[in-house]
C-alpha cells in the first residue's frame, strides 16, 4: 500500500513538472487587453486599442526551422487574405532577434506583415517562456487560440478559426 502511494505521488510530480515545462504563460481565455508592447524606436502597441479587432500574434526566431517553414503560409494564408479586413490586425515578433535580424528575415522570406524585434524577449515573456513558433488569436481582448510549433494541419485549422472569428 505504501509503495502504491509513493508511486502515485512520484507519477503525479512527474506529470506536474512535465506540464509546467510546456512554456505557457498566457492561457486561452486570458484577458490581454491591458498589455502594452514597446517596439523599435520606442513605439508602443497598446492591445486596448485593438480590443474590438481580431488580433493575430506570431512569435518566431530567425534561426528556427519550423518558423521558416511557417512564414510563407503566414504571408499567403493569413496576411494576404485578411490584411484589408477592417477588424483584423497582425503582429509578428522576432523572439531574441534585433531589428537587423528581423529585417533580414523579412527580406529572405518576402514577408510584408508588421514584424518587430523582441531582442530581450520582453514581449514574448508575456505569453510564453519557451518554444517557437507560437501563434495567438485574440478576440475582444482575450486569447481564443494558442499554438506552438508548426504543422500544416494545425495551421489550416487555425486559419479556419480565424476566418470564423472575422465573420462574426
Amino acid at each position: 500500500m505504501r509503495l502504491q502511494f509513493i508511486t502515485t505521488i512520484a507519477l503525479s510530480l512527474f506529470f506536474l513538472v512535465g506540464y509546467a515545462q510546456d512554456g505557457d504563460v498566457a492561457q486561452k481565455g486570458q484577458d490581454v487587453s491591458n498589455l502594452v508592447f514597446t517596439v523599435e524606436n520606442g513605439k508602443k502597441i497598446k492591445m486596448s486599442y485593438y480590443k474590438d479587432k481580431v488580433v493575430f500574434i506570431n512569435f518566431f526566431a530567425n534561426w528556427c526551422p519550423p518558423c521558416k517553414l511557417e512564414m510563407p503560409y503566414l504571408e499567403k494564408d493569413v496576411w494576404q487574405k485578411y490584411k484589408n479586413h477592417k477588424n483584423f490586425a497582425l503582429f509578428a515578433f522576432g523572439r531574441g532577434d534585433d531589428l537587423a535580424k528581423v529585417q533580414k528575415f523579412q527580406k529572405d522570406f518576402k514577408t510584408t506583415f508588421p514584424t518587430h524585434p523582441d531582442a530581450s524577449k520582453a514581449i514574448y515573456n508575456n505569453f510564453a517562456t519557451k518554444y517557437i513558433p507560437r501563434n495567438y488569436i485574440i478576440k475582444n481582448g482575450k486569447i481564443v487560440y494558442a499554438s506552438k510549433g508548426f504543422s500544416n494541419a494545425e495551421f489550416e485549422e487555425m486559419v479556419k478559426l480565424l476566418d470564423k472569428f472575422l465573420k462574426e
